[in-house]
């Protein structure tokens, strides 16, 4: 019972850590490339280092089966932060996050194509609803006019179809698992965003001041690193269906920090479509 105590309270933790990152992101003054590929290393490194301490090895044969698919996640997983440090950028933290957690609602459409898996009445209510919530958080007066705000939520989608397609892939990923997968994915995710870096403006890490390196080395650390290792600890031994409630809490979270902390306001259109969004995935999520 204590255990399970325990591990619930590491996931709620870590899922409090991830919905504050959009916070930091706003203080480091480097190009969306950049932030992704240093949280990466970062990431990278700390992880490596954990696993030299706990001498935890990886099982090469079960990842030169696999190799392709953790590459293309890897990647996908790259492109995913890119676009949502740049909705970030764009538009409110709360409405960001919203567009980004659209994501459930791809992976529910496409899975029936993919895994011939029957999609139900319900899930079929889950996905209009929630594409009636992201019309209402992109607001039917804006579609088709390139505000700022529009542009933000375009990325937060982008991001969201990223992440879904990591999602898709490590589902066909079976014998690679935890934190060994995540490693993995970082170093893919470090392949393409270095060249990609290389030729979108350069190296600024010197134009970074005191507090800039604090946000920096806290988003590679705290909240990739240390939080991604807290995430998969508690994942592996809470029931999927808890986990997934769970996991609601890093969207609260960052609207929260939107709303509270930064002064960012939302209208009542669009809290009205990010209920509707995260209310109607969670009801999917439940069984």
């Amino acid at each position: 019972m204590k255990k399970r105590l325990n591990t619930k309270a590491m996931f709620i933790v870590s899922m409090v850590i991830f919905g504050t990152i959009g916070l930091f992101t706003r203080i480091i003054s480097v190009s969306s490339g950049e932030l992704a590929l240093y949280r990466a290393v970062l990431a990278s490194i700390l992880i490596i280092t954990y696993l030299a301490i706990t001498r935890q090895r990886i099982d090469f044969k079960a990842i030169k089966k696999e190799l392709p698919l953790l590459l293309v996640s890897g990647m996908a997983m790259g492109i995913n932060w890119i676009l949502l440090f740049q909705a970030y950028k764009y538009t409110t933290i709360s409405v960001a996050t919203l567009s980004y957690y659209f994501a459930p609602v791809i992976v529910t459409v496409v899975c029936p194509f993919l895994f011939r898996e029957k999609l139900t009445a319900k899930q079929i209510i889950c996905f209009l609803m929630s594409t009636v919530g992201l019309v209402l958080i992109i607001g039917i007066g804006n579609i088709g006019q390139g505000g700022s705000d529009l542009i933000g939520i375009l990325f937060g989608l982008g991001a969201a179809v990223f992440y879904a397609t990591v999602i898709l892939l490590n589902k066909f990923i079976k014998n690679v698992t935890g934190i060994h997968r995540t490693l993995l994915q970082f170093f893919a995710a470090i392949l393409i965003l270095t060249p990609y870096v290389a030729f979108s403006g350069g190296v600024h890490l010197t134009e970074l001041n005191g507090i800039g390196w604090v946000c920096l080395l806290t988003v590679g650390l705290v909240h990739t690193g240390i939080t991604y290792c807290m995430y998969f600890s508690a994942l592996k031994d809470l029931p999927g269906q808890e986990a997934a409630i769970l996991s609601y809490i890093d969207p609260l979270t960052a609207v929260l920090v939107s709303t509270v902390i930064l002064g960012e306001s939302m209208t009542f259109q669009q809290i009205l479509g990010g209920i509707l969004i995260l209310g109607f995935t969670l009801w999917n999520e439940r069984s």
